[in-house]
């Protein structure tokens, strides 16, 4: 980007009806729209103008008139113009027509008194340890990029227009045999559907499970509060299970639920997987109620400490509704993930799919779909694995020898660690603002409880994400946290 916008033929909208009204002529009446285009910030430094033919024809008015137009303001400086690179709008300070002095902030806060506080200026971020995020510079820009070639080289013309809500055939191909021998998947491409992103995956789930008459879902204690949004959108009550070292006490569903969400090979954000009992009973209730269990398989590709654990669907591919995601393993701006659904659920899901947008972008579904038939994506992700368990051993090394007091759980997999801090420990609110106001960004694990109402007597714990900062900043963010650490 080259910082210029260009407005060609119609783009540019001027109305000149009001002045010319008035009694100004046309030359002026162009002047005036113009300068005030200018000044409102509606034409920015740089835009590049019509040239006069186009916008006198747009306007009806004589190329003649816009010529001079454009000198008279060029020479008051509003306008820059070079011979053979058209009128540009001049990169000069835009005046401020209301009195503040430029670049004064017009942000407000709340109302107080009849009067509005100014809005809190919130410190800037340095070092980011948010959890469920991805160090986006392992991004491979290379080889998506070839991908990208290869894929729109082959594709066929047909791949271009409108297709049908499950995805395309290509990519739905590749995630049947990649999930199978990855993740013990059992399914088939007719009962794939790509969706924009996990969250749109589980709203179009949730709707589903409503029209069938579901008023509640059973929820991990702890878990993403947005996840929990989405499910009271659709008209679903999160109903809590409580955790235990085991995962879930799936004991706890009942029939009010219409399925549950659970993250079975890693509890996020506790960290700790679902047993092999509490799988069965979970499917066990599912069966035997008459509903579903959708698991979240939100990092399944990243284990360091432990023999991966297959996928829950394959239990019962007609109870389980497995979700996966490239949010982790490439990036979450692709917005791109999948559900392998039961044969109930196929047709309600696409159809709600088809309301929501028609389809999921075609050319990254080709792309991924070539990365993974050409074995790229398996290559990536062994890359990425052995770089976040590095991370990882670095952050427990770290604290070991900064913040011995801290205990680390959760860290057999994924990108995030729990830090629990030992009783009468500095509360977990005064932690974040002292984290905030040292430029890092942490998060609670307290704010991940489904019912915040809830008083628990549970020391204080950090949730950190380890893979977001980029590898030259990682030490700073680790100096940084274990600095916070070391006054709690």
């Amino acid at each position: 980007m080259n910082g210029s916008w260009t407005a060609f033929g119609g783009d540019l909208h001027l109305d000149l009806t009001e002045r010319r009204a008035a009694g100004a002529g046309l030359r002026a009446a162009l002047e005036d729209a113009l300068r005030e285009a200018v000044q409102d910030g509606r034409l920015a430094p740089g835009t590049r103008l019509p040239s006069s033919r186009a916008l006198g024809e747009d306007l009806g008015i004589a190329r003649n008139t816009v010529v001079e137009a454009y000198g008279q303001l060029t020479a008051e400086g509003w306008l820059s113009s070079r011979q053979g690179s058209g009128t540009t709008v001049a990169r000069r300070a835009v005046p401020v027509r209301d009195g503040r002095a430029q670049g004064e902030s017009t942000r407000t806060g709340p109302v107080r008194g009849g009067r509005a506080a100014p809005a809190r200026v919130r410190p800037t971020v340095r070092h980011d340890l948010m959890s469920g995020r991805p160090d986006l510079s392992l991004f491979p820009r290379t080889a998506w990029l070839a991908a990208a070639r290869r894929a729109l080289a082959t594709a066929p013309h047909e791949a271009l227009g409108y297709g049908g809500p499950l995805g395309r055939i290509e990519l739905r191909e590749a995630l049947t045999h990649y999930l199978a021998r990855v993740r013990g998947v059992r399914t088939d491409p007719d009962h794939l559907l790509v969706c924009n992103g996990f969250q749109q995956g589980f709203g179009l789930l949730c709707a589903a499970l409503r029209e069938r008459g579901a008023r509640a879902l059973a929820v991990e204690g702890y878990g993403l509060p947005p996840q929990h949004a989405v499910a009271r959108a659709a008209g679903l009550s999160p109903v809590p299970l409580p955790l235990d070292s085991d995962g879930a006490l799936v004991d706890r569903l009942d029939a009010r639920c219409g399925a549950v969400l659970l993250t079975p090979a890693h509890q996020y954000p506790t960290g700790a997987p679902l047993s092999a009992d509490r799988r069965a009973a979970a499917v066990r209730w599912a069966r035997e109620q008459d509903r579903y269990v959708i698991e979240d398989d939100y990092d399944g590709e990243f284990r360091y400490d432990r023999q991966p654990l297959g996928a829950m669907q394959a239990l019962d591919p007609e109870r389980v509704v497995y979700a996966g995601t490239a949010a982790k393993s490439l990036a979450p701006g692709l917005r791109l993930a999948w559900l392998a659904l039961p044969d109930a659920l196929v047709e309600p899901v696409a159809r709600l799919k088809a309301l929501t947008d028609t389809m999921s972008p075609v050319l990254d579904q080709l792309t991924l779909a070539e990365l993974i038939t050409s074995g790229t994506y398996d290559r990536h992700v062994r890359r990425c694995r052995l770089h976040y368990r590095r991370r990882r051993d670095r952050l427990v090394a770290a604290l070991a020898e900064h913040a011995p007091q801290v205990e680390v759980t959760g860290i057999a997999a994924g990108l995030h660690a729990v830090l629990q801090l030992p009783p009468g420990s500095t509360p977990e609110a005064e932690l974040l603002a002292r984290a905030e106001a040292a430029g890092l960004a942490l998060g609670s694990l307290g704010w991940h409880r489904v019912d915040p109402t809830v008083a628990e007597d549970a020391a204080p714990a950090l949730v950190i994400g380890y893979g977001t900062p980029p590898e030259h900043a990682f030490p700073a963010a680790l100096a940084a946290l274990c600095e916070v650490l070391r006054t709690a």
